[in-house]
């Protein structure tokens, strides 16, 4: 492999890693959202289907 081609290697070791370890780390300092609204209620509906609608 010539160098460049190394360097590139190595740069995008270093882009995926460490963009995964930065998502865990941010994460497990704040795992859970608070700026966001209540979700609606699940009523357990499984058997229908959504309404589908000519258009």
């Amino acid at each position: 492999m010539s160098t460049a081609a190394v360097i590139l290697l190595v740069l995008s070791i270093v882009v995926v890693w460490g963009g995964l370890l930065a998502a865990i780390l941010r994460l497990r300092a704040r795992p859970e959202r608070t700026d966001l609204p209540s979700g609606g209620e699940d009523d357990h509906r499984e058997d229908v289907a959504p309404v589908e609608r000519d258009t």
